[in-house]
């Protein structure tokens, strides 16, 4: 455990009971979310493979236009 983690168990442990719950039940949420994340992101690797294939293969057929940052739909 780093010592930062373990501050702010200690922090934790100070409050009563129903708020380390919620502090406990946040943490466990974050963790699960970016458990969750880095699956999805892991199984999409085909599908994104893909995209970017097919948007290499249409940029040079000239089907693609660049991207004008000065333009007010740019800042949509």
């Amino acid at each position: 455990m780093t010592k930062l983690l373990k501050k702010a168990f200690e922090r934790l442990a100070k409050l009563p009971e129903d708020e380390q719950d919620a502090y406990a039940a946040i943490l466990l949420e974050e963790i699960d979310s970016d458990d969750l994340w880095l699956k999805t992101l892991a199984e999409s690797q085909d599908v994104l493979e893909s995209l970017a294939d097919e948007a290499l293969k249409e940029h040079k057929a000239g089907k693609t236009t660049p991207l004008d940052f000065d333009s007010p739909y740019a800042k949509e």
